[in-house]
């Protein structure tokens, strides 16, 4: 199992812009047919060096991971996050 670990800092750090992301993220579920499972958490300590999203993947195989990054919904929510956002980070591992 490839677990894909996403952490996202917003530009706009209000309680409706990181609900509005998580809802947009998690609206991936059941339309990309290689992700497993996914999670998308909203962080409870709001601090300066915090990240406000954490969105959890889990993929069959690296080559199903392979085949999410240029998913066409992948892209276009990549695409819509990209001026929201301030910092990102992630790692992927097998699990």
């Amino acid at each position: 199992m490839i677990v894909h670990n996403l952490l996202l800092k917003l530009h706009d750090r209000s309680s409706e812009s990181i609900e509005n992301t998580r809802k947009l993220l998690l609206s991936m579920n059941g339309r990309i047919e290689v992700i497993r499972d996914l999670k998308v958490f909203v962080d409870i300590r709001h601090a300066e060096s915090s990240y406000d999203i954490s969105l959890i993947a889990k993929f069959d195989s690296m080559d199903d991971f392979q085949t999410y990054l240029p998913h066409p919904v992948h892209v276009k929510i990549g695409n819509q996050l990209k001026s929201k956002l301030s910092a990102a980070a992630n790692v992927c591992y097998e699990e």
